[in-house]
């Protein structure tokens, strides 16, 4: 054991041995990319977000998966404004929601996750004042959104579009 020791460091000081140095593990160059990049980035990505959102409607379905049983429903909800909250991952929708008999205008503080540049508005238990507890997971890709939810013991699927809001008073 002592002579295959005593071999390596025989070898790496003679130079016989030779490390990787492969930009892929070395340190950045001072000429790389600026770290602000991935700031400007998020800068577009939260644009694009609050312009595609404010002033818009989520036209589209929904369902109810209770047992075996799954039945599907129209949903509509107007989002009058989405900004980004100073604090975390939140953000502040002023948006009327509308399905079955339930017709509300609230604010909401909603956590919206990034994979990627894919925005997914994130509820974990959110009491929406006149409607309940919820919690949801929604993707918003382009003009199109689709996602889950849970009500209590209730749950189901959701999906539909994005189109720019007719009038304010939708």
């Amino acid at each position: 054991m002592k002579r295959i020791l005593i071999c390596l460091i025989v070898l790496i000081v003679a130079g016989g041995l030779q490390f990787d140095h492969s930009p892929a593990i070395a340190a950045r160059p001072a000429d790389a990319e600026p770290e602000n990049a991935a700031v400007d980035d998020q800068a577009e990505r939260f644009a694009k977000f609050q312009e595609t959102l404010s002033g818009a409607t989520l036209d589209g379905e929904y369902t109810v998966l209770r047992d075996s049983e799954v039945s599907q429903h129209s949903e509509r909800y107007t989002i009058r404004s989405v900004r980004k909250l100073p604090e975390g991952d939140y953000w502040l929708f002023q948006a009327r929601i509308q399905y079955g008999d339930k017709d509300v205008t609230v604010p909401m503080p909603l956590e919206v996750k990034w994979a990627g540049d894919t925005p997914v508005i994130t509820l974990d238990r959110v009491n929406i004042p006149g409607l309940g507890t919820f919690s949801s997971r929604v993707v918003i890709d382009g003009d199109k959104y689709a996602g889950t939810w849970s009500h209590d013991r209730v749950g189901g699927h959701l999906f539909g579009t994005i189109k720019p809001s007719e009038s304010e008073d939708e």
